[in-house]
């Protein structure tokens, strides 16, 4: 709404009597100089009572912005949303000046009917509707931010467009920028479950090629937990989805190949020898890769030759220091780049930690839950809160190298395993790396070098990385933070034959540029695996994890 500038003042706090006449609050924001205002207002608009009610606040808030002299919208023509109130703004007679010059052009009145000029009424076609019980009673995750309805999570989104930015920062949403398409932005997504779920359009539920279609692209970074105003979580919805929609049905190649990986990791680790041979035969490679369902432009990473839970037997033992924790071997580091676990546990050793590792196998579950494979997830993840218990009972932290696995605990755990008091106390007691040094300051060696960082999207949604940039500071690295958006590979997504063409445009976006300005001296440090494997294979740089860049200053 808008008013005249020297009406605001009073039209606030008339408008915020209103407001709490009703039970209503909200910021308001806008265009002060002008007198034009923006709020979000939450109604119910599932009940008859709640509808009402939004019609009343409707009508007293109209006749509120016309007593000041002011307008119902003050920016947009809001059409439909707002056309039926006019007459509380204008005459009569001005109302039917209206009706006879519409007239003139659209005699039939088949221009804009129910719009203006003989208004439908402003609660005749509201678009939110209650969820069937259908959807509700099989959703499998627990959404604690919604209320447990999958229903409400698909009500977040309110059309904004922010995940339609193309040339501005931030990660959200790296398959729209690659693509332009509605459909592979945020907002098309949540507008096509949304339809899902009203089953007016889209009519076959979980089973939707529509639905699935668009979700295809999704890179699951979760830029939009973080950078989308009202949170939507399309990484969630998306797992949730593939879930279903695959529920007692042959799975796509990749789900078996890649989702199933730390299994696969395991086994090859008894063998790494054959196993990099077969990855380096481009006989057995590109057989591997069209049995797994792997697109034929990717190298199949190098398995090292043991994995560090095996190298360091040692450290699976109970800590005797005050600062005990624990050091996550991720599946990734620990079969692929045990370097960046060994880097770790040097680190967090001399900041005075006693450093173990956990007494048996242990895995986050995040290939499961990339790829809609959430029973087996939930599964995983509760053998490992058992592992793990006898350590956050005796007060242990855990620190997490590799973002995805760290993000995990520290926010989808909740929903993977609702009610379950172990979650919780895993998510509170879960630290980065750089988050324990920040707390055990180390008088680090001055490095003297110049780096650039690629920000894992997982991170930057729900770790933060301000105490990444505090412990290079403290070490002497003249680092800049990239504002690059996603990597592109994002874990098994550009992996997935059919997806190297979207995983290379996103990382062409931004990231690979900046990497190709920098000189040769400069450090590319990123704590994921993916970013790493992508900034390796398309830019030929060899990028290093913090940890290993912190363990050249050591004293």
């Amino acid at each position: 709404a808008a008013v005249p500038p020297e009406r605001l003042g009073a039209y606030l706090r008339e408008f915020k009597e209103l407001m709490r006449a009703h039970g209503r609050r909200s910021v308001v924001y806008g265009h002060y100089g002008e007198g034009c205002l923006h709020l979000r207002l939450d109604f119910d608009l599932l009940s008859a009572p709640g509808v009402a009610d939004f019609r009343r606040f409707l009508e007293e808030a109209a006749d509120l912005v016309a007593a000041h002299g002011g307008s119902l919208s003050g920016e947009h023509g809001d059409g439909q949303a707002r056309s039926e109130l006019l007459s509380r703004m204008y005459s009569p007679e001005m109302m039917a000046l209206f009706g006879r010059f519409k007239a003139i052009f659209d005699p039939a009145g088949r221009m804009n009917p129910g719009i203006l000029v003989a208004p439908r009424p402003v609660d005749a076609d509201l678009r939110v509707r209650a969820t069937a019980e259908s959807f509700e009673d099989s959703v499998f995750l627990g959404y604690p931010e919604d209320r447990g309805s999958f229903g409400q999570a698909m009500r977040r989104c309110v059309g904004v467009g922010k995940c339609r930015n193309t040339s501005g920062g931030g990660v959200m949403c790296p398959s729209y920028r690659a693509t332009r398409e509605e459909q592979h932005s945020t907002r098309g997504r949540a507008h096509l479950l949304a339809e899902m779920i009203n089953g007016e359009v889209i009519t076959d539920g979980w089973r939707s090629s529509e639905v699935h279609d668009a979700l295809d692209l999704c890179l699951s970074c979760k830029g939009c937990l973080s950078d989308c105003p009202v949170d939507v979580d399309m990484a969630t919805y998306k797992a949730e989805f593939l879930h279903q929609h695959y529920r007692r049905r042959l799975r796509p190649a990749a789900h078996y190949s890649m989702g199933w990986l730390p299994l696969w990791l395991r086994l090859s680790a008894r063998m790494p020898k054959l196993a990099n041979a077969a990855g380096r035969s481009p006989r057995l490679s590109g057989l591997l890769k069209r049995l797994g369902g792997i697109a034929p432009e990717r190298s199949l990473p190098t398995f090292a030759p043991s994995p560090f839970t095996s190298s360091r037997a040692d450290l699976r033992r109970r800590a005797s220091g005050e600062r005990r924790v624990v050091l996550w071997p991720d599946s990734f580091n620990n079969y692929l780049t045990p370097s960046v676990l060994d880097a770790a546990h040097e680190v967090l050793t001399a900041a005075g930690y006693d450093v173990v590792l956990p007494d048996r196998g242990v895995c986050c579950g995040l290939t499961w839950v990339s790829t809609g494979q959430l029973g087996v997830a939930r599964r995983v993840l509760t053998r490992t809160l058992d592992v793990l218990a006898p350590y956050l009972d005796e007060g242990y932290e855990v620190a997490g190298l590799e973002p995805s696995c760290t993000a995990l605990f520290r926010g989808d755990l909740p929903a993977l395993l609702p009610g379950d008091e172990r979650a919780a106390v895993l998510a509170s007691r879960t630290f980065t790396f750089a988050e324990l040094l920040e707390r055990a300051p180390i008088p680090f060696a001055a490095l003297d070098v110049d780096a650039i960082t690629q920000v894992h999207c997982h991170q930057h949604a729900v770790l933060g990385f301000g105490a990444d940039e505090s412990a290079m500071a403290a070490a002497g690295v003249r680092n800049t933070t990239l504002d690059s958006g996603c990597c592109g590979l994002a874990g098994n997504f550009g992996f997935e034959r059919g997806h190297y063409e979207v995983s290379k445009a996103v990382a062409e976006d931004r990231m690979l540029p900046a990497i190709r300005e920098a000189s040769p001296e400069t450090v590319v440090v990123s704590d994921g695996f993916s970013c790493r494997t992508q900034i390796a294979q398309e830019s030929g740089r060899t990028p290093v994890h913090l940890a290993e860049l912190l363990r050249r200053a050591l004293p």
